[in-house]
């Protein structure tokens, strides 16, 4: 080995990469350094977030003399390395990309052996994670009074706006941004109150695409239940109106039964009650929240 200075240590990457949600990003690095043809044991390393102290995302080894460097961490096993150590190319491929995934990225290069040298990168490069928006969560919530509010978050980069429809409220109604919910590529907006009965559909935009659930609100006052109940129903079609009809009559027959009527007495008056239920629906996109229908 002959480790007579050549040139000095140097990293070479992007200052960005873009890439989309679920695909594939390469993470350009090359470097120079000092010793000519060194053939000693090398580790290659990548971080995310910062440099030095950053969490590995991955490494690996080569032994002396070889060209095959081993892999020893893949962090969820999506990334790999595309590059040659040896021929001073550290570049990296990251699998399956995620929202999550976006940050800086740090390229590191170590020697070990007759020479004990390492270099990384300070500034790495910014990898950019676009996606068109998906709604993640919608649901109803009660309020003071019977009322009823409503919450919509999605997700995507650029950031999707929100706009609420539904009755009495036209199409593409503007949403109020809810604070303190927003958070890093998520968005939530309130649908302050729902004064009608029927179909609220959430959309969200960006440029990329579209994406909308919706909620229903059903308000049912039984002629021979003193108390009423609020049905958040999402697309459930003759299966729900099935379910309906028979809590109707199980709750029919339950009162009859608790509260008999006798000819020689008339009923006693019974104390108004409020009750609210909220029927989920699995959504096969985002967390059961209140119903979703795409």
């Amino acid at each position: 080995m002959n480790s007579a200075p050549a040139q000095r240590w140097s990293m070479q990457v992007p200052a960005e990469v873009s890439a989309t949600a679920g695909e594939a990003a390469v993470l350009p690095c090359t470097f120079t350094h000092p010793h000519r043809h060194y053939d000693g044991p090398l580790t290659a390393i990548w971080r995310a977030g910062e440099p030095f102290a950053g969490p590995q995302v991955f490494r690996c080894a080569a032994a002396r003399g070889s060209e095959l460097c081993q892999t020893a961490l893949s962090l969820h096993g999506r990334f790999r390395l595309l590059g040659n150590p040896r021929r001073n190319d550290l570049s990296l491929r990251l699998e399956r990309l995620a929202l999550a995934d976006d940050g800086r990225y740090f390229c590191r290069v170590e020697f070990a052996g007759d020479v004990h040298d390492r270099y990384e990168s300070r500034q790495g490069v910014r990898l950019r994670v676009t996606a068109a928006p998906r709604i993640v969560n919608i649901s109803v919530l009660p309020g003071p009074g019977h009322a009823f509010h409503a919450l919509c978050t999605a997700e995507g980069e650029p950031p999707p706006a929100l706009a609420w429809s539904g009755p009495a409220l036209g199409n593409g109604s503007a949403a109020t941004r809810s604070p303190g919910h927003d958070h890093g590529h998520q968005v939530t907006a309130e649908l302050p109150a729902l004064a009608h009965d029927g179909r609220y559909t959430c959309t969200a935009s960006n440029s990329l695409g579209r994406a909308e659930a919706s909620v229903y609100l059903f308000r049912f006052h039984g002629a021979s239940m003193a108390s009423a109940t609020a049905l958040l129903l999402g697309a459930l079609g003759l299966k729900a109106l099935l379910l309906l009809g028979v809590l109707g009559v199980w709750a029919t027959a339950q009162h009859r039964l608790e509260h008999p009527v006798t000819p020689d007495a008339p009923p006693r008056p019974q104390a108004q009650e409020s009750n609210y239920e909220n029927l989920n629906q699995m959504s096969p996109r985002g967390p059961p929240a209140a119903v979703c229908s795409p």
